[in-house]
């Protein structure tokens, strides 16, 4: 299995998973040149992709759905509450029949691939991460949760890599230029997760046979990636686990470039 992130941030996000058979993205909110773009990186076209999973509505994550869909015909993927939610999107004709209808906790195969929706809380209709599957790989992604608990930790267990949420600095978003409403809302339990908390939720499911960590949806104002990874690789290395930092790869998602190509 391959993962790697065409570009994952507060403003826009755009992951690659796949076999040697299937090719899926997770969530489709750049451009779809950018996309486009990066799949060309990967020795691939829109053409090639077998679906696009949707993790939730907001426009950092659907921006480009409608582009490809109408362009490409690739089946969509994500929950009814999500499917209602974009259809008051400004997203255009969507191709009847394209959106497949998915519910959380109940697995389904796209060709090789076993996909595993689970609930995430956060501030919108029917959000959800993906644990991904292939034979005896797994790969699980995790964005946009305001909080995490047993049940998200045992969806992000026994993986072979991870790309996981580390959106803000808490003290930079404290006294940053964000309105209090918006603050509030980004640190509440359905908004986003800390740096501070994504290594603390790594700390739970750290394992010897994890082979790679992206930390991403990085916020661009209240955050910065020397930033996120240091505070993330000192809450591993501190933490009550028996591992260090430094016995993982720990990359940094980028925002406007694709990351390096994690093989599992």
């Amino acid at each position: 299995m391959r993962l790697c992130s065409i570009s994952s941030g507060s403003s826009g996000n755009c992951i690659y998973v796949g076999s040697a058979e299937t090719h899926l993205l997770v969530d489709a909110g750049i451009s779809g040149r950018r996309i486009e773009q990066g799949l060309n990186a990967l020795d691939l076209t829109a053409r090639d992709i077998d679906g696009i999973l949707v993790t939730h509505e907001h426009s950092d994550h659907i921006k480009g759905l409608g582009v490809l869909a109408r362009k490409y015909g690739i089946p969509v993927y994500t929950t009814g509450g999500t499917a209602d939610a974009m259809s008051r999107m400004n997203l255009g004709d969507i191709p009847e029949g394209i959106i497949h209808e998915i519910r959380e906790d109940e697995s389904f195969m796209i060709k090789d691939l076993k996909i595993h929706p689970f609930t995430i809380p956060h501030d919108a209709a029917q959000p959800t991460g993906f644990r991904v599957e292939c034979g005896d790989r797994r790969i699980g992604i995790a964005t946009d949760l305001g909080k995490y608990n047993d049940y998200i930790v045992g969806n992000l267990q026994n993986l072979d890599a991870v790309l996981l949420e580390a959106n803000h600095d808490i003290h930079m978003l404290q006294v940053g230029k964000y309105p209090y409403y918006l603050k509030q809302r980004i640190l509440g339990d359905r908004g986003h997760l800390s740096n501070e908390n994504a290594g603390k939720l790594l700390c739970r499911i750290l394992h010897d046979n994890l082979k790679a960590v992206f930390l991403g949806h990085l916020s661009k104002e209240n955050n910065y990636e020397e930033l996120a990874y240091e505070t993330v690789c000192s809450e591993i290395t501190l933490g009550d686990n028996p591992y260090k930092a430094r016995d993982f790869k720990i990359q940094v998602a980028g925002r406007d470039h694709i990351s390096e190509v994690i093989t599992v």
